[in-house]
């Protein structure tokens, strides 16, 4: 009769069978575990509905008609969920003696937000606009005196049309705004409108991103560029739900192994 394959090395002690009381503490490690791993996948599930859900009505807000931007009385109402990238047009008076520059990153480089106050007409409050996107080169150019030009059109009534999108609170990231030195690195719009001298009840809860005047250069030396929003948002979800629920799947194959080597063990012993 052929021996028994033994996966002992020459002069090891074979292992003994762990004890009940291991058993169970390894038994409920792996099913609370288990149930962990199982809970992170099926939230993941839930995100990647509610981030496809979301996807979609950013795309059917920023791409349908313009609406007049909400008015003083809507303003309380708004939020996030109910007002972000709606299309909405505007028109008053801006008052570029105002403006404020917020730090940004683009596909066109490293500058500014411009931020500017528009009085809406018929004393209808502030609206800040974001103008657009301009490089250190314009910011100079501003302090070398192209900002009188502005200042001497400021009495011109515009129309905007852009996106809505409710104000940043709070500091950018791991910078905090700086206002007493003009430093700003998020679009905290009740700071930027006290930095500014505006009456914080005339100012309204979101700014309008402006959309990009057809035909307009695209030289942020130069002037603001417009129309720069994104509109595209991760969506990993259902690779972190695969992850989970992977790694739940082998809980379950480690916890066989383990009841099969148990099981060699006490059947070798027997």
């Amino acid at each position: 009769m052929a021996a028994t394959k033994d996966s002992s090395l020459p002069g090891d002690t074979p292992r003994s069978p762990r004890k009940a009381t291991t058993l169970v503490i390894l038994g409920v490690i792996a099913v609370a575990l288990f149930a962990g791993l199982c809970a992170l996948g099926t939230w993941q599930v839930h995100r990647l509905a509610w981030k496809q859900g979301l996807i979609a009505q950013v795309d059917q807000r920023a791409h349908a008609a313009p609406t007049p931007a909400p008015t003083r009385a809507d303003w309380a109402a708004l939020n996030s969920d109910n007002a972000e990238y709606r299309r909405v047009s505007a028109s008053g008076v801006y008052q570029y003696d105002k403006q404020t520059l917020v730090q940004a990153a683009t596909e066109l480089g490293s500058g500014y937000w411009v931020m500017t106050p528009l009085q809406l007409a018929d004393g209808g409050g502030t609206v800040l606009v974001n103008r657009g996107f301009v490089l250190p080169e314009w910011r100079k150019s501003q302090a070398a005196g192209q900002a009188q030009a502005q200042a001497e059109a400021a009495a011109a009534p515009v129309q905007v049309t852009g996106l809505l999108r409710m104000g940043e609170p709070g500091s950018g990231f791991l910078r905090n705004n700086d206002p007493a030195s003009n430093l700003w690195y998020s679009r905290d719009l009740p700071a930027i409108a006290a930095a500014r001298g505006l009456t914080a009840s005339d100012v309204a809860p979101y700014f309008i991103d402006a959309d990009a005047a057809p035909g307009a250069a695209r030289d942020p030396a130069k002037a603001p560029v417009a129309g720069l929003t994104v509109l595209t948002f991760p969506n990993n979800h259902l690779v972190y739900a695969i992850t989970w629920y992977a790694l739940a799947a082998m809980i379950i194959v480690g916890a066989a192994i383990v009841v099969r080597e148990e099981r060699r063990l006490r059947g070798r012993r027997g």
